[in-house]
């Protein structure tokens, strides 16, 4: 297991435990951060865990172009009261991803170091967040990285009502030019809208 310093590197991604484990530790300023993104990497650990970085293999991605939008889901995106914004909350969003109760999960991952890094990521404009309205509230969002390749980092989202997220993610998706969206690990959620398995390999030629 490869023990990162104040040095802003990251080992070869060929390093990976079979779980996808790169490294630990280091920090989450922002150019570490952006190294990750860029190199196919991410943090992800609990509150209590030390900093950990992952690079999966398969990882889990959506081609914008395979997105399922189901017939029921066609429905609501005609006839909803949901408004769409982008970057008008960022910091709510990402409160509300922390507070968001998930099945098998007893905390977050979002915890309040990670939370101050990425909004100051969306301040330098690299984090981007979709809100989702109805009545003047936030009923759920979605936020993640851009690359500024034509990758979209997805890294969390939250519903307070049905569909909600649903609708901000495929909104987003068809109003957006990206050529992939990094959606990191398997969700059955993600799963039907269309992502999908690719290897670390092909995943890291987006990248590039």
């Amino acid at each position: 297991m490869h023990l990162l310093n104040h040095t802003i590197e990251f080992p070869p991604i060929s390093q990976a435990s079979k779980e996808g484990i790169l490294a630990i530790g280091g920090d989450l300023c922002p150019e570490r951060l952006m190294l990750a993104y860029k190199s196919g990497i991410f943090p992800w650990f609990d509150k209590e865990e030390p900093l950990i970085w992952w690079s999966p293999d398969p990882r889990f991605v959506l081609f914008p172009e395979q997105l399922k939008v189901s017939k029921s889901m066609k429905q609501v995106l005609r006839n909803s009261d949901f408004e769409i914004t982008i970057n008008k909350d960022f910091e709510s969003v990402i409160n509300e991803c922390s507070r968001i109760k998930r099945d098998g999960q007893a905390g977050t991952w979002i915890t309040k170091s990670m939370t101050e890094a990425y909004i100051k990521l969306h301040e330098l404009g690299y984090a981007k967040s979709v809100e989702v309205w109805l009545d003047h509230q936030l009923v759920g969002g979605l936020y993640g990285i851009d690359v500024n390749n034509g990758v979209f980092c997805g890294e969390s989202m939250f519903s307070l009502v049905s569909n909600a997220s649903k609708v901000g993610f495929i909104t987003f998706i068809q109003n957006s030019n990206y050529k992939l969206i990094d959606c990191q690990v398997y969700t059955s959620h993600l799963e039907s809208l269309g992502a999908q398995d690719i290897s670390r390999e092909e995943f890291l030629e987006y990248l590039i």
